[in-house]
């Protein structure tokens, strides 16, 4: 396996040319061709090293999250990579670890969503 912090500067870069030629106009269908490639090999290695750290179980937990919030498997995913990057997780995380994870990310985004009640204005008391 590769090394995971060279493997993540590889996806930003990555991710960053294909935002700087998504602006731009048409492209050679060879481009779009080797582009698509390149994602596909990416989400492999990302699905492989997941793998690698997680449990059956946590896998399948996250895929279920996947169904109905993909954008939240995803961040979990790069949270638990993240972590495994910078050594903080030695083995497999299991999905009791998974579900404490989650309810921590979950806390964290409750604090910082503040649903603030509009007051119409226009109201009176007549």
């Amino acid at each position: 396996m590769a090394d995971p912090e060279l493997e993540a500067i590889r996806q930003r870069r990555m991710q960053e040319l294909m935002g700087r030629q998504g602006a731009g106009s048409q492209q050679d269908p060879e481009q779009k061709a080797a582009q698509e490639d390149a994602k596909r090999e990416a989400d492999e290695r990302r699905q492989m090293m997941l793998s690698q750290i997680l449990s059956a179980q946590a896998r399948e937990r996250i895929a279920r999250i996947a169904l109905v919030k993909p954008e939240k498997a995803r961040g979990v995913e790069d949270v638990i990579l993240r972590a495994a990057q910078m050594g903080q997780i030695t083995e497999k995380v299991s999905e009791e670890r998974l579900i404490s994870l989650l309810e921590q990310i979950n806390n964290q985004t409750a604090r910082q969503t503040k649903i603030q009640r509009r007051r119409n204005v226009l109201e009176d008391d007549d």
